[in-house]
């Protein structure tokens, strides 16, 4: 027996790679990959039972029970609150000339990142991309540390070596990204092969990629041959229907990027990016189910992009049209509603957690600042992991 809530499929451990699947997009349309959707609809009478779609089927009851609240929802808007006061402030800095290279923020992107790092634990490896500040706090990457990668701080984590988002961690499971797209893909992929190598258990891999960075052969390489090696891989493709300047319909001429999952081997689920609540739900399920030894797991994320590719980008390729689609919302002010709606914090809580992610934002970039940057010859780094490869050449 299978059951299907809301974007995730639970089930008794039958469901097979390329079995039917269901998911709620932005809109909140009943997708369901795999099958006939009447066919489907008519053998499983209550799936989607009090939704959208069959109401005109089943009366829609006068008072509906509220869902209840993830337990992991005021923890996740904290992550979002806390990153978008420090990519503001980081916008800002770079504006005014003090931040030297690029800066990409992940405004509207954070409620898909939060949940991508929230719920990785120890031993897990976490690969992360350019608009993924909330995932990486969520993740544990202390803030002082992103800071003083803006600043090319000797005591960063890059050692001044980098001036923005390349930055890692390997040794805490925090992969330092590659510029090329779709080449983290290959690199989870490898990690997870060589964890099981060594006969480690009960870990994953989590990886996010643009709905751009998934036309790239090296994201197409590297899903096949997860599929094919049955690693416990998340793959959350963030769809913000533009890769930099360059819109859907130019991308892919597929449907829904989803329906690529069933040609992978791949389980897929389509969420709307927007909900922190559906965020936490499906991408926490995917992790579970990767955990427990599924096949590998895409996500496809709905969203809009609410800056520019960069800072230097002034956003003027979104039409208006686009701006006016659910999938423009932006993710805090709807998260900030619904804390309101539900009664989880009133507007004294909401106030004093702002006071405090700014307080944290300022004295991160106050220790950064302070810091002394490399000076080249006192350097004990190289290009090379060690000296001696050098020094043993005559």
């Amino acid at each position: 027996m299978l059951t299907f809530v809301a974007g995730k499929a639970a089930g008794d451990g039958r469901l097979a790679a390329c079995a039917p699947q269901i998911s709620f997009g932005a809109t909140r349309r009943l997708r369901i990959t795999g099958v006939k959707r009447e066919n489907f609809l008519r053998s499983r009478p209550d799936v989607g039972y009090n939704r959208p779609m069959l109401q005109t089927a089943r009366p829609k009851k006068k008072s509906q029970p509220k869902a209840p609240v993830h337990e992991k929802y005021i923890e996740a808007f904290r992550w979002i609150l806390l990153t978008r006061t420090f990519e503001e402030k980081l916008a800002s800095m770079y504006r005014g000339g003090r931040i030297t290279g690029g800066v990409y923020v992940g405004k509207g992107q954070e409620a898909v990142s939060v949940a991508c790092g929230i719920f990785l634990q120890k031993g897990d490896i976490f690969a992360p991309l350019i608009r993924d500040q909330a995932g990486r706090s969520a993740f544990g990457e202390p803030l002082v540390d992103v800071a003083r990668t803006y600043f090319g701080s000797r005591t960063g984590p890059m050692r001044g070596r980098d001036g923005n988002i390349h930055r890692g961690s390997p040794r805490d499971g925090q992969l330092a990204m590659i510029s090329h797209l779709g080449a983290m893909v290959s690199v989870v992929v490898g990690s997870l092969m060589a964890k099981r190598g060594r006969g480690e258990k009960n870990f994953i891999g989590l990886t996010t990629i643009g709905e751009g960075g998934m036309q790239t052969g090296a994201s197409h390489e590297g899903m096949n041959i997860a599929a094919v090696e049955h690693v416990p891989l998340v793959v959350v493709a963030t769809n913000n229907h533009y890769a930099y300047s360059t819109p859907n319909d130019r991308e892919f001429a597929c449907a829904n990027l989803v329906d690529r999952a069933r040609g992978y081997g791949f389980e897929g689920y389509e969420l709307d990016g927007t909900d922190l609540a559906q965020c936490l739900d499906v991408i926490g399920t995917a992790v579970k189910r990767a955990r427990a030894g599924r096949p590998p797991q895409l996500v496809v994320a709905s969203i809009l992009r609410l800056a520019g590719h960069g800072e230097h980008d002034d956003f003027s390729y979104v039409t208006d049209d686009i701006r006016k689609e659910p999938f423009a919302i932006d993710c805090l002010q709807r998260a900030d509603a619904f804390i309101k709606e539900r009664e989880l914090a009133d507007a004294g809580t909401l106030q004093r957690w702002r006071e405090e992610a700014a307080e944290e934002v300022e004295n991160a970039f106050s220790a950064a600042q302070k810091e002394p940057v490399p000076t080249g010859e006192e350097e004990d780094w190289c290009a090379i992991s060690t000296r001696d490869l050098v020094d043993a050449i005559e």
